[in-house]
C-alpha cells in the first residue's frame, strides 16, 4: 500500500499542475474583473506560476522517489499543454479582445500558441535526444514569455494587431524550431558547468526588479539569444 502511494505522489503533483493551468484558463476569461483585489489576468499569472512550481516539483519528486513511469511522462505533457500552452493562448486571446473592445477575429491568432505547444510536446515525447538540451523553445518558457508580454502591454501600450500577430507567430514557431536550447535544470551547482544558467537567473532578478513582471519576457528573450549564440550543450 505504501509503495502504491509513493509511486503516485509525482502524478498527484502533476495533476495539481493541470488543475492550476485550468484555473488560469478560467481567470483569463474574467480578464479585467476585480476579484479579491486582483484583476482576472493577474490571477491567471499567479496560477500559471503555481503550475510552473508543480511542474518542477513533480520531476523532483519522481527522481527522489525513483517513481518514473510512462503514465507520468504522458500525464506531464498533457498537463503542460493546458498550463503552458492553452492558458497563455487564452490569456493572449482575451488581452486582444480587451484592447479591441470586444471579440475580433485577430484574437484567434493566439490559438496558434496552443497548437504549436501541442506539437512541441508530442515531438518531445518521441525524441530521445532532448534529455539534457532541448530542440525548440520549451513550452514553460513560452508561457513565462507571454505572462511577461501581457504585463508589459498593461503597463505600456497595446502593440497592435499586426505586430502582436507577428510576435505570436515567431514565439510559437520557436517551439517547433530545431534550434538547440540549453536546459535550465541544475545537475550540480558548479560555476563552470552552470554559467549560462546563473546568467539567466541573475538577469531574471534584475529584469523583474527594473520592469516588474514584464521583465519575465525580457528574460526569455535573453535565454533564446544565449541559446542561439552559445556553444552546444551544457
Amino acid at each position: 500500500m505504501a509503495n502504491i502511494l509513493t509511486r503516485n505522489i509525482p502524478n498527484t503533483i502533476t495533476c495539481l499542475n493541470l488543475l492550476s493551468g485550468a484555473i488560469a484558463c478560467i481567470f483569463s476569461f474574467r480578464y479585467a474583473e476585480m476579484i479579491c483585489g486582483l484583476r482576472g489576468f493577474e490571477w491567471a499569472f499567479i496560477f500559471i506560476g503555481i503550475a510552473a512550481v508543480f511542474d518542477f516539483a513533480d520531476g523532483a519528486a519522481a527522481r527522489a522517489l525513483k517513481a518514473y513511469s510512462e503514465l507520468g511522462k504522458q500525464l506531464d505533457s498533457l498537463s503542460d499543454l493546458v498550463s503552458f500552452g492553452l492558458a497563455p493562448a487564452l490569456l493572449v486571446y482575451n488581452t486582444w479582445c480587451y484592447f479591441a473592445g470586444g471579440f475580433t477575429f485577430w484574437a484567434l491568432c493566439a490559438l496558434y500558441i496552443a497548437v504549436a505547444g501541442a506539437l512541441r510536446l508530442a515531438r518531445f515525447n518521441i525524441d530521445t535526444t532532448q534529455s539534457t538540451t532541448f530542440r525548440g523553445l520549451p513550452i514553460p518558457a513560452n508561457a513565462i514569455f507571454w505572462v511577461g508580454y501581457i504585463a508589459w502591454v498593461q503597463s505600456h501600450a497595446w502593440t497592435g494587431n499586426w505586430v502582436t500577430a507577428i510576435i505570436v507567430f515567431i514565439m510559437a514557431s520557436l517551439m517547433l524550431s530545431r534550434m538547440r536550447m540549453f536546459s535550465l535544470k541544475f545537475k550540480n551547482f558548479e560555476w563552470r558547468e552552470n554559467f549560462r544558467r546563473y546568467v539567466i537567473i541573475l538577469a531574471a532578478i534584475l529584469f523583474v526588479i527594473s520592469e516588474g513582471i514584464a521583465g519575465l519576457a525580457w528574460t526569455i528573450l535573453l535565454y533564446i539569444l544565449i541559446s542561439a549564440v552559445g556553444r552546444k550543450g551544457i
